[in-house]
Formats: C-alpha cells, structure tokens, sequence
C-alpha cells in the first residue's frame, strides 16, 4: 500500500463499468437438479478520481444488462465513502422490477464494487475497513459433482485434503441408488480424518432425506445441504430435528434478501445458514445476515466466490467457514490477479494490497468476454 488517500472530491463516483464473462468448465458439471457446462460471471468497475473498485456476481447477462439499464445512474454521482446510502438507493430503485433474483444480484455486483473502492480510496483492505475479527477463515474443498465418474471423485476429493485442507463436499441426488456407494468412495479418498460434507440440492423428499442422512451417517458425514428445497421449510426442520447426531443441516445459499433469512432462523429449519454476497444485494446484505446469525446463535457459511467472501468473512463473528468451489477458483484464478490460495485449510487476506486485492486481467479475460 502506498500511504494515498484521496480528496472529498476524488470521492464520488464518476462511471460503472460492467463487463461480462463466460468460462467453459473444465469437464460436464451436474448437481442433484442442475446441469451445466459454462459459468457467466459479471464484473462491475466502479470509478471515483484515479481509483477503481472492482466487484463481481455469478448471474446471466441480463444482470449486466439490468445494471447497466436500472442502477448505473441510481449511484453516478453519489460520495463513495457512503456505501450504505448507495446501497439503500439501489434497493429503492428495484422496488417496482422485483427485490430478488436478477435485481438482487446486480445490487451485489454494484454494492461489492463500491465497497471495494472505499477501501481503495483509503489505501487499506477491506477487512481493515470492516474491522478484523480473525486472520483467516477456513475453507472446504467444493465440487464432487455428480457427473464425475468415482476415480474422477475421488481423485478431486482425495487432492483437496492432500493439499491440506481438511473438509470437503461431494454433490448428490441425481442417481439416488447410486449415493451411497459414491459417498463411501469419497470417505475411502479423504481418509477417516477429514470432514465429508453432502450436498442434494434439493433433490430428495423430506423422508428420503431422512433416511439417506442415516446412511451417510455410517461414513462420518457431518454436514447435510439442502436435503430437501430450501423453500420446504418443513421439510428442513425435519431433518434437523431428526438427522444422526454430529450432522449439520444448512441452506440459505438462494437467499436474496433479509426477510428470507430470517424467515429460515425463524423456523429452525437449519443448523448452518448459507448466504452468498453475490446473491443476498452485496457485502452490505452479507453483513446483516452475519449480525442476523449473531441474534439467533447460529453459525453462517459463506457460499461459493471465495475471492470476494474472504475479507467480509473475516470481519464477521458468525462465519464458520468458506466454500472453496472448483468452479469459481477456476474462474477467479484466470481472470483476476490476486486470488487467493488456502494455506493449511485456510484463505487469508493479503493485507499488502487495497480492497479485496483483485485486478481484472484484461487480456487474458478478453478470450470469455460477452
């Protein structure tokens, strides 16, 4: 860091630049409900004087399209030191266009650039800004997609806990007759050390679920996502009323506003909340689920996009881990310097740098742009 700090005036925001990518994933991913073959990511560049803040979401172009059309001008002049007036004006602008979904995660997109720029502005990363409460946070290895093959599962799992990190979680559901036998595979790869954890994505019924978490049970599984829909609310209680000992239940990663967060705290429906700052409106929104999970005694995971997660993460009380996913590592590496690797199981901030430490490798990007 070089010790800048920047006028009143350098510090409103004069242009949002909005960028999409597409990047082909390295192999046909599937998940319990889903199948895809290609990630679009959208990167927003917020600019006050000569500093440029950088933030991201995982959506379709319509988002950047959406930004570009409904919010770029909700924060062209506003002070970029006053984040959580920028991000109250967005949320006003959306009102008649629907809170959640693509309007959600254009906000975030917009929220996290602009919080970024206020730490560069600063000269400081943006856990100094949030406030440090630990180094690093860990992670757990992401991906066992239900595509791969079991050597191809094994072989992902089996590095991921080589490299030192210590958790790990397989995708399920597809093939239900099939998960027991996968779930075994995995745990002969990770060792009878390391944490498993299973994922359906919603792609079992409640009592399915049920009776699968006992089966999972006996290979040491100690974390269950989205046994049912995350909208089953029911369905999730059950499980964690019911679900062996030692086994978490989590969801929360579609979350997209406050309301439905608190509407899953609510009713007991998880052990784990799962929240996403690509998703939830932002940084801005992360934190208030952090503050949420702090009111309910509740621990918070912080879903996918490692590079963007780490700093809020480790300025935030509640978080018990970070999702380190195949996919996004894959994307964040080749299109911004600055991403981050786990050391003993861990992503920590590089506090050498401003923000969250990423800059956009323009070349190289150019080869997925939209």
């Amino acid at each position: 860091m070089t010790g800048t700090r920047h006028t009143r005036a350098e510090s409103v925001v004069e242009q949002l630049d909005v960028s999409a990518y597409r990047v082909p994933t390295d192999f046909p991913e599937s998940d319990g409900t889903l199948e895809w073959e290609q990630t679009t990511i959208v990167i927003v560049e917020a600019v006050a004087g000569s500093a440029c803040g950088l933030g991201y979401t995982y959506a379709d172009t319509a988002t950047a399209q959406f930004i570009k059309a409904e919010l770029a001008e909700v924060v062209r002049g506003r002070d970029a030191m006053a984040v959580a007036g920028a991000w109250m004006a967005m949320l006003h602008a959306v009102r008649n266009l629907g809170r959640t979904g693509i309007a959600a995660m254009a906000v975030a997109a917009v929220d996290n650039a602009l919080w970024d720029l206020k730490a560069r502005l600063l000269d400081v990363p943006l856990v100094t800004l949030l406030g440090v409460v630990r180094d690093g946070v860990p992670v757990y290895g992401s991906g066992g997609f239900t595509s791969y093959s079991v050597e191809r599962l094994r072989a992902q799992l089996g590095g991921w806990v080589a490299s030192g990190i210590p958790r790990v979680k397989m995708k399920i559901g597809r093939d239900p007759d099939a998960d027991a036998d996968r779930v075994r595979a995995a745990r002969a790869a990770v060792g009878p050390t390391a944490e498993l954890f299973v994922d359906a994505n919603g792609a079992y019924g409640r009592k399915q679920a049920l009776a699968f978490a006992a089966s999972f049970a006996e290979y040491g599984v100690n974390w269950f996502e989205e046994p049912v829909s995350s909208d089953n609310l029911e369905g999730l209680r059950l499980l964690r009323d019911h679900a062996p000992a030692g086994m978490d239940i989590a969801a929360g990663e579609y979350g997209y506003d406050l309301f439905y967060f608190r509407r899953m705290l609510d009713a007991g429906a998880v052990d784990v909340l799962q929240a996403d700052a690509t998703r939830c409106a932002g940084i801005s929104g992360f934190l208030r689920v952090g503050a949420l999970c702090e009111a309910h005694g509740l621990p918070l995971s912080a879903h996918t996009a490692p590079s963007l997660h780490v700093h809020p993460s480790c300025a935030l009380p509640a978080v018990r881990h970070l999702e380190y996913f195949h996919d996004h590592v894959r994307i964040e590496q080749l299109l911004f310097d600055g991403a981050l690797t786990p050391v003993n199981g861990a992503l920590c901030p590089d506090l050498s740098r401003p923000g969250m430490g990423l800059v956009l490798k323009r070349a190289g990007a150019q080869r997925y742009a939209l």
